[in-house]
């Protein structure tokens, strides 16, 4: 069944918002795409794509043809990724021109909101795995939110724009995008090479976003397939260790730390938790409302005789 054009304007939106939170510090895109239920299409997809232009690349020139290659573009979701995808690029620009100005006007509470966005969202990736978890995968998560801990409170670099650093700098920021908890912008804001990324959108510096461009796609090609290998192989102690760095990465968004990432005594408490509690109380009532309409699909689906879907989502 065709898609409407209000599941495209909605799924562009959903893009939008991955692509929004991609352009400020401190919010990662990876957990804005599991809150907008876009996780699983990103990684599929980005997998599926990256395995079909490999084979294009080695079938082709040995005379195999493109059967293997179009097996794999076959398996993307292109009615969701493509809009999906096209708002993530408009929204982006959008929000390194207009967004990022304000946040920086209200930090404390737009760190506030984020913040209780992903302390509910650590349920998806804890609860995701479909089983109990030991003593041993709470020993794991806890080394990684230290590790991300620690991560997130170092002070930044000023590493030079050099095409190389910003190729490198690329490659790793966008592995943020596939990881919730870990924030692309963040990771540029580490080394340096947030104010140069965003002052080269807003000037359209062609040399440096192509070269940045290149390095995203050669990270994530990169990235994604070792991602979606663990999520498909070793699903439970990868949801251990994704749980484990959403966890220490609240460290980024703690309200209450200066510009060079110095913990400060809680000011403006009231007004700051009310911010907490909203974007908490937004991902709990978004979780609530998806298991139920699963359980009414289901119970739908059992009621007419049919079968029960088997779900291919990881954090179902």
């Amino acid at each position: 069944m065709a898609n409407s054009a209000g599941s495209y304007l909605l799924d562009a939106i959903r893009g939008g918002a991955v692509g929004a939170s991609e352009a400020l510090p401190g919010i990662s895109g990876g957990t804005v795409a599991l809150i907008v239920g876009l996780y699983d299409k990103l990684i599929g997809g980005a997998g599926h794509m990256v395995s079909g232009i490999k084979r294009y690349v080695t079938d082709v020139p040995r005379g195999r043809g493109r059967a293997r290659a179009q097996e794999q573009f076959r398996q993307v979701d292109w009615s969701v990724l493509v809009p999906a995808l096209v708002g993530m690029a408009v929204f982006l620009v959008l929000a390194a021109l207009l967004l990022a100005p304000l946040v920086d006007a209200y930090t404390r509470y737009a760190y506030a909101l984020f913040f209780g966005l992903v302390l509910a969202c650590l349920w998806i990736p804890y609860s995701g795995a479909g089983r109990p978890w030991r003593a041993g995968h709470y020993a794991v998560a806890l080394v990684f939110a230290v590790a991300a801990f620690v991560l997130t409170g170092l002070p930044g670099a000023n590493l030079p724009t050099h095409p190389a650093v910003v190729f490198l700098a690329a490659a790793v920021a966008v592995c943020a995008l596939v990881l919730p908890g870990l924030s692309g912008s963040f990771i540029l804001l580490t080394l340096g090479l947030y104010e140069p990324t965003i002052s080269a959108v807003g000037d359209l510096d062609i040399a440096y976003l192509a070269v940045f461009a290149l390095g995203m796609l050669t990270g994530l090609s990169l990235f994604v397939k070792l991602l979606q290998h663990l999520l498909e192989n070793f699903h439970h102690m990868t949801l251990v260790v994704l749980t484990g760095l959403m966890a220490g990465s609240l460290r980024a968004l703690w309200p209450w730390q200066t510009e060079s990432r110095e913990v400060v005594t809680p000011t403006d408490v009231p007004v700051t938790v009310v911010f907490i509690v909203a974007g908490f109380v937004i991902v709990t009532a978004a979780i609530v409302w998806e298991r139920r309409k699963r359980s009414r699909a289901e119970a739908a689906r059992v009621a007419a005789g049919v079968r029960p879907e088997r779900t291919e989502s990881h954090f179902s």
